[in-house]
């Protein structure tokens, strides 16, 4: 670690300094030595005194000296003359003001930081006071160099701004030229960085709405300029959540502070027992877990104090770490693309990116060169990566510090032949945070819930907690981490409310509710196969959405597949598949629905989910652009291909082809065009996602067999708000009274012409599903795990008194009104 010297006139000063930059860095001892006043009360500078405190701060990463005014500096000159030569060398002066100056020195230098680095922090030390004062400050090393502006700009558009997955496909693509790349976060007014390295590229903090600058230099520098501004003009290819993805009727509780109290819940009832403790976390995946405790050993791996075996060793030794754990990786994504989902393996891209970070291998690299061994110089990188992202202010981007001490951890475990902790026990695991590779790894059927002292409902793991079906509680403090193995707790992951040690009553409350839920869903999927039909006799039919091969066999009690989402093949490649390919995937979907039918949708993307290999304009407003159908139009060879493929499945299986965002009747005459000849048994359906649609279903009757009304669209659509975003939550409530009366609309026409089914969201709504049945809808199309449910649900219903209140719910004023109508009021909007 790089030494800190203060030199001042005033050693009451100097000592009174070092305490404030030693309180912004309290778990990490970095070597700053005083030399300053003659005494404890004379002014005045030493050079002798200089030169101890230069030889007692340098620890082999030399040292930066930080001086007052006047004869400090002449001081420092005549003790760096009176210095070894090798010693000398180790030593950088700084112009830096004193107390501003040795605070961002002291963070840089915990950090790992090198000398240069550390004094152009300390150099900048001023900035963010000149900035709130309204003064201009100078320019710092790094920042824009005069003569070399910005050669372009964009706006960042996605939600959660520049975070792992579009940093790391802006990363990927700047290495593809012979060029220089830099970028800068003009909105915040930050340094250039290197576009080449994903940990320095995220610490931009570029949120969305953000302008990012842009420069590049190099024989290829015009081409990386239009490369980057095209990604950024496709919000770096990040797809959102499948448009018609359906969750499962019951939904995690909003996360509470770890400092509010417990609030009432009917998941809470009993009397505590005396020596019970209650704690709130932050729900980050529901359900309720009880058992005793258990800890997750490993953690950091203890780096050995060891001197380095030569460069050339010290650097084969990391290049065959990186390889080793680049495997893992690997394995484990491929493992959770299978068990998991395509979309939840990609958490583990980033993991693969930092592994090849230029930024992070090069200081790595110079610690290797410099003498140092692997592990030591690995450790120090990381930390200062890992330290640089919890410095951000945005809570999503700070998370994202623990995937860079995930994939730090496995390569330190790799160097030093140290075996990683598997992640098996029963009961509650208790630890400090959960990697993405070790929530990859838990068996919900021994590990009965999650408890972390740290981490966040956004952080990769509790992400794949909760599609492991995991309970989990986050942010609970390091209190949890004392708990002794063995010790009981119960909690509700739905609402962050843990309890230690339960009284009896407690215990046996938490008890009957696991048992209700439990109950409930065992009695929904032993009858899951069954068919779901009403007490009067309607059979409804049942279908799964499904986006991959692992989802259609993840839904054995599915009438049918609904929706078969086929863009999961085209989206995150550089080509398209080839025929062969889909025909392949295609019939591996349908062998697993076993002669059920399944409905396969062409492609749906452009607009909000561009494909690389086909980039467009950008768009103002992509859910008003060319996507859904329209694209497919617009590249015909690409549609002419994908119907070859699944003409080819239908002639061993049943098999639906629905085109997708359709607005007019001409755009379902090109599509049927290029669909050429057909088996007779094949149907062809469009999805009803635009109001113009709704209201001229019958127009659309003697082009197609059936239609499949794609809620989660129609009702953005129709009430002009964007489902994805947080401040219209309340109003993009797909039972709105306008929503209901498109979909009427579309069922009465379709009665004697075509058949009706619903594949969007509220398909799996409890407070949907009478009015769906009830306005003539019987097919339902949801996510696999809601099936049962919905099928339970549809058994209760009588068809006649669901149409009598479906026609009170076209009259009603209001969402609330209809769910207050069905449910009684005691659910809100989901």
């Amino acid at each position: 670690m790089v030494g800190l010297v203060v030199v001042g006139h005033s050693r009451a000063l100097a000592l009174a300094a070092v305490a404030l930059a030693s309180e912004m860095v309290p778990d990490q001892a970095v070597p700053i030595e005083v030399a300053a006043g003659l005494d404890d009360t004379t002014f005045g500078t030493d050079a002798t005194a200089i030169m101890a405190a230069i030889t007692g701060a340098d620890q082999g990463d030399g040292v930066v000296v930080l001086m007052d005014l006047g004869s400090a500096l002449l001081s420092t000159e005549l003790a760096l003359e009176l210095l070894d030569d090798a010693v000398r060398e180790r030593v950088t002066l700084s112009a830096a003001p004193l107390v501003e100056g040795l605070v961002a020195a002291a963070v840089s230098a915990a950090a790992g930081a090198t000398r240069p680095e550390i004094a152009a922090e300390a150099a900048n030390a001023l900035a963010g006071k000149q900035a709130q004062l309204g003064l201009t400050p100078e320019v710092a090393p790094g920042g824009p160099a005069e003569g070399t502006p910005s050669d372009a700009s964009f706006v960042v558009s996605n939600p959660h701004g520049l975070h792992a997955r579009p940093a790391a496909r802006l990363v990927a693509e700047a290495r593809k030229f012979e060029a220089s790349v830099e970028l800068r976060n003009a909105t915040t007014g930050s340094a250039w960085v290197p576009a080449g390295s994903l940990s320095r590229v995220t610490t931009l903090g570029a949120l969305e709405g953000h302008s990012v600058e842009l420069r590049a230099s190099g024989p290829q520098a015009r081409e990386a300029t239009d490369a980057l501004i095209a990604l950024a003009g496709r919000a770096f290819d990040e797809s959102p959540a499948p448009t018609d993805e359906v969750s499962p009727p019951s939904a995690a509780a909003a996360p509470r502070s770890p400092a509010s109290p417990p609030s009432p819940s009917p998941l809470m009832p009993g009397t505590p027992g005396p020596a019970s403790t209650v704690m709130a976390g932050r729900a980050a995946s529901p359900g309720i877990g009880i058992g005793p405790v258990w800890h997750l050993g490993g953690g950091t791996p203890e780096v050995p104090d060891e001197p380095g075996q030569g460069p050339a060793i010290e650097r084969r030794r990391l290049d065959e770490a990186l390889a080793s754990v680049r495997a893992e990786i690997d394995r484990v994504r491929d493992a959770t693309a299978r068990e998991v989902g395509p979309a939840e393996a990609e958490i583990f891209d980033a993991h693969l990116l930092l592994l090849d970070d230029v930024d992070l291998l090069d200081e790595a690299h110079r610690r290797i060169r410099d003498g140092e061994a692997a592990p030591h110089a690995w450790a120090v990188a990381i930390r200062r990566t890992a330290a640089a992202f919890e410095a951000l202010g945005d809570p999503y981007l700070r998370a994202r510090a623990a995937d860079v001490r995930a994939v730090g951890d496995q390569v330190l475990r790799a160097l030093l032949g140290v075996a990683a902790t598997p992640v098996s026990g029963d009961g509650v695991l208790v630890a400090p945070d959960l990697t993405p590779a070790e929530a990859a790894a838990l068996d919900p059927a021994t590990v009965t819930g999650v408890l972390l002292a740290a981490g966040s409902p956004t952080s990769h793991g509790a992400i794949l907690a909760r599609t492991r079906g995991v309970p989990a509680v986050v942010g609970l403090g390091p209190a949890i981490l004392d708990l002794p193995d063995g010790t009981s707790v119960v909690f509700d992951g739905g609402t962050g409310d843990v309890v230690i040690s339960p009284g009896a009553e407690q215990e046996s409350a938490f008890r009957r509710r696991a048992a209700e839920q439990e109950a409930s869903r065992a009695r929904a999927a032993a009858r899951s196969a069954e068919p779901a039909v009403t007490r009067d006799g309607v059979t409804v039919s049942v279908g799964a959405n499904v986006g991959s091969v692992a989802d259609a066999s993840a839904a054995p009690g599915a009438d049918m597949a609904g929706l078969v989402r086929t863009e999961f093949l085209f989206l995150g490649r550089d080509a398209a598949p080839g025929v062969d390919e889909q025909e392949a995937t295609y019939r591996a979907i349908a062998a697993a629905f076993d002669g059920r039918r399944i409905t396969l949708r062409t492609l749906d993307v452009g607009g909000d989910k561009p494909l690389r290999y086909l980039p467009g304009p950008a768009e103002a407003n992509p859910f008003l652009g060319v996507r859904g159908l329209r694209h497919s139009l617009a590249h015909p060879d690409l549609l002419a291909a994908q119907l070859q493929a699944m003409v080819r499945v239908a002639r061993d299986y049943p098999v639906d082809i629905m085109f997708p965002m359709v607005s007019t009747v001409d755009e379902v005459i090109a599509a049927r065009r290029l669909l050429g000849p057909a088996p007779e048994d094949l149907r062809v359906g469009i999805m009803v996602e635009v109001p113009a649609a709704a209201l001229k279903a019958v127009a659309f009757a003697p082009h197609v067999d059936f239609v499949s009304i794609g809620t989660n669209d129609l009702t953005q659509y129709a009430l002009a708000a964007e489902r994805g975003n947080a401040a219209l939550a309340s109003l993009a409530d797909g039972l709105d009274p306008g929503v209901l009366r498109l979909i009427d609309s579309v069922a009465r026409a379709a009665r004697g012409r075509f058949e009706v089914a619903v594949c969007g969201e509220l398909a799996a709504d409890p407070a949907a599903v009478p009015i769906l049945v009830g306005l003539g809808v019987h097919e339902l199309s949801m996510a696999p795990p809601a099936i049962g449910a919905v099928k339970e649900l549809v058994r209760t219903l009588d068809a006649k008194e669901a149409a009598a209140l479906a026609a009170a719910a076209l009259t009603q004023p209001s969402a609330e009104a209809v769910r207050n109508l069905t449910l009684g009021g005691d659910r809100g909007p989901t």
